[in-house]
């Protein structure tokens, strides 16, 4: 049983609010990460809206039509401002089918997993990502308070239309250059995302494994090279690291990996179980789950994988394999051929309900 400590003393005290959240209205400088893949949930965004943070869901994956309702069911749970996440398309290949050689050598690679799990060869896939500015013109017409980004920067055009309907633009840093390219550019505030983080690495001027730079170094950074709110992401799961947030000069805290842990997330059981479970496995930079460098907890998947590093294949058809076998490894108990995303602060979970995480939240 883990002793909690004294991780959390101290009572709620009186607080200059932010910029930031002034901008927002927010009563807490608490920032839910978003969450891809099913991760994200109404109930968890609206949970933490309702609670004086700014709740965040994960819409990359979505299909156009599908963000217009999907703000409506926030919007009928809380009256709290929420942000909509979207990724910023890369090279144009990335949204390219794979061609039958292509295809051939995913299949080489899963084959021997998808035969355990008892599936047979999928067919090919009709596509492979959703229409992003389809999914732009869908976020504006359904205007939540922020529109959250990571792997760039939308164009000149899509910033403008947002700051005319008022919808305050998040963009993702990695590094210092990137954090000026965001401001340059007109985004609104900046996420320092330091290395700490679970999930992708949003890394979009240089290869990710350039700018591994952990929170600590990078809040400063940043802070002191920009003039927009900086928000901190990584390492960040109690009070004390969003007060050390406040003092390094952020914003607000975004939190990841403690959100995903609670009851009212999209993740699995198994993967909420795992990530309490101080036995589990440490956290692995690994490009094995999607083809793009994240951190989740290592498995057999990420050790197997890490030894064929040179036969993975691309964003996102790595991601596209690993997807089809998701659904029945889980059925089976099997939490060794998934992605389980995790940030380094997983061993200091305390929280399974977005109540209890808000409230030990609200004593900084």
């Amino acid at each position: 049983m883990r002793n909690p400590g004294n991780r959390e003393t101290g009572v709620s005290v009186s607080m200059q609010p932010t910029s930031f959240m002034q901008r927002l209205e927010l009563r807490l400088p608490v920032v839910q990460g978003p969450f891809g893949g099913g991760l994200s949930s109404v109930e968890l965004v609206a949970g933490v809206g309702n609670r004086g943070g700014l709740g965040s869901y994960g819409a990359h994956q979505l299909a156009a039509e599908e963000i217009g309702p999907l703000a409506a069911r926030i919007r009928a749970e809380t009256r709290a401002p929420f942000a909509l996440n979207l990724w910023i398309p890369g090279p144009a290949t990335e949204a390219l089918l794979p061609d039958p050689a292509t295809f051939a050598r995913g299949w080489q690679l899963f084959e021997p997993y998808f035969r355990e799990l008892g599936l047979e060869r999928p067919l090919p896939p009709t596509r492979v990502l959703p229409d992003y500015r389809a999914q732009v013109e869908a976020l504006l017409e359904a205007r939540p308070a922020v529109f959250s980004f990571v792997f760039g920067i939308p164009d000149a055009n899509i910033l403008a239309a947002c700051r005319s309907r008022d919808i305050l633009t998040l963009g993702a840093a990695t590094t210092i250059d990137e954090a000026r390219a965001l401001e340059a550019a007109g985004v609104d505030a900046i996420v320092a995302s330091g290395m700490e983080a679970g999930g992708h690495r949003p890394a979009f001027l240089a290869p990710a494994e350039q700018g591994l730079i952990g929170s600590l170094a990078l809040i400063p950074q940043i802070v002191d090279r920009v003039a927009v709110p900086v928000i901190a992401a990584g390492g960040i799961a109690d009070a004390r690291g969003v007060r050390a947030v406040l003092a390094l000069g952020g914003q607000a805290a975004q939190i990841g990996t403690a959100f995903l842990a609670c009851e009212e997330s999209g993740a699995h059981p198994l993967h909420r179980k795992l990530l309490f479970d101080e036995r589990a496995p440490a956290t692995t930079l690994t490009r094995a789950f999607t083809g793009r460098l994240a951190r989740g907890l290592g498995n057999r998947w990420t050790d197997a994988m890490a030894a064929r590093s040179s036969e993975l294949l691309p964003y996102p058809l790595q991601g596209w394999w690993l997807a089809h076998m998701r659904a029945a490894a889980l059925a089976q108990g099997r939490t060794d051929l998934v992605s389980l995303w995790s940030g380094q602060t997983a061993p200091n979970l305390r929280h399974k309900t977005v109540g209890s995480l808000m409230e030990a939240l609200a004593t900084v």
